[in-house]
């Protein structure tokens, strides 16, 4: 008799995992209605949210970075906060700082912006490389030293970041160490002709001059029910073949002709993470080598270099990377 309890139990986490793969599909509708033709950048903002990993996007102006992220802000119930990053801001103007009050004759702590649950560091690059090291600590271990004190960030905690990878004046490159902390390197491109008619035809339709309207977007997403996604995914089975092939894509591009830097264990971690989340994505049961392919150049892109003689050759990281994931052979399952 003791142990029949535990049998309904797989049924159960079959129930919560449909649950699941639902909502994280109306959220993927939401943000669909907002951000038209980014169907690709969605998916990956998507899996970024499930696995619990930070996003880069990058992208020529006007093609709706930030607005994919307020999209995305507006969908969710938890505390958003923008920092926009200029060449004057200083790390304090991020993390916070300590305050002299005059009444109590003590100094008290001035929480940042980066409090929150979702953060958008707009255009990253503009802000001096001290600015942009203030971000190291709690993109992380999710918590800011502030006055020799340890304070958690709210979870879940995401950080997600845009630059424009044309304009170089007033810029400064991200270093490697901040990098490779972005689980995900998304690019956003132009639209195609039928879904920039379409975004046009929205947009001269509204009040509010050249943006798309993010007010009409239904808040789907608790705090508490991101964290449920992330622990649904995070329990998701993967077979033993599969986990070796994330790891020999990443091993992989450290001894790639061409390549001068390779990805370090981090890119391994986060291809797991990200082929679990796309798994739970489209409803599977378990995680196939299309979910670690499918994440693999996001992955990656940011966390590779191009020798010098490729790059006068004209051959870009993602064309390079390619390759490699065409020829690293995939188990059959």
């Amino acid at each position: 008799m003791s142990d029949q309890p535990a049998a309904p139990a797989p049924n159960q986490s079959n129930t919560n995992r449909q649950r699941a793969t639902q909502l994280a599909q109306a959220l993927r509708g939401e943000l669909q209605k907002a951000v038209i033709g980014q169907n690709a950048v969605i998916e990956d903002l998507l899996t970024a949210l499930i696995a619990g990993g930070h996003v880069l996007v990058e992208g020529v102006p006007g093609l709706g970075k930030t607005l994919l992220v307020r999209a995305l802000a507006r969908c969710f119930g938890g505390e958003f906060a923008r920092i926009q990053f200029t060449p004057d801001l200083m790390p304090s103007d991020v993390t916070g700082h300590a305050v002299y009050d005059l009444q109590s004759e003590q100094f008290k702590l001035r929480k940042g912006p980066v409090f929150c649950h979702l953060l958008l560091a707009d255009e990253i690059n503009r802000a001096p490389a001290k600015t942009q090291a203030a971000l190291l600590e709690v993109m992380q271990e999710r918590q800011v030293t502030l006055e020799g004190r340890a304070l958690p960030v709210p979870l879940p905690f995401l950080v997600m970041a845009t630059q424009n990878p044309i304009e170089q004046e007033g810029t400064y490159p991200l270093p490697e160490a901040e990098l490779d902390r972005f689980m995900l390197k998304l690019r956003m491109d132009y639209p195609q002709q039928d879904e920039e008619l379409e975004m046009v035809r929205q947009v001269t339709r509204s009040a509010r001059g050249e943006i798309l309207d993010v007010a009409a977007l239904r808040t789907l997403l608790q705090p508490k029910d991101v964290l449920a996604l992330q622990k649904i995914a995070s329990d998701l089975p993967i077979d033993t073949q599969v986990l070796d092939y994330a790891v020999r894509l990443a091993r992989t591009t450290r001894s790639w002709p061409g390549l001068v830097l390779g990805a370090g264990p981090r890119a391994s971690i986060a291809l797991v993470r990200g082929a679990r989340a796309r798994a739970l994505l489209r409803g599977g049961d378990f995680v196939l080598p299309d979910d670690v392919k499918g994440c693999a150049l996001a992955v990656l892109r940011h966390r590779v270099r191009l020798s010098p003689e490729l790059d006068i050759e004209g051959l870009t990281v993602d064309q390079v990377l390619q390759q490699l994931i065409n020829q690293v052979p995939a188990p059959r399952l």
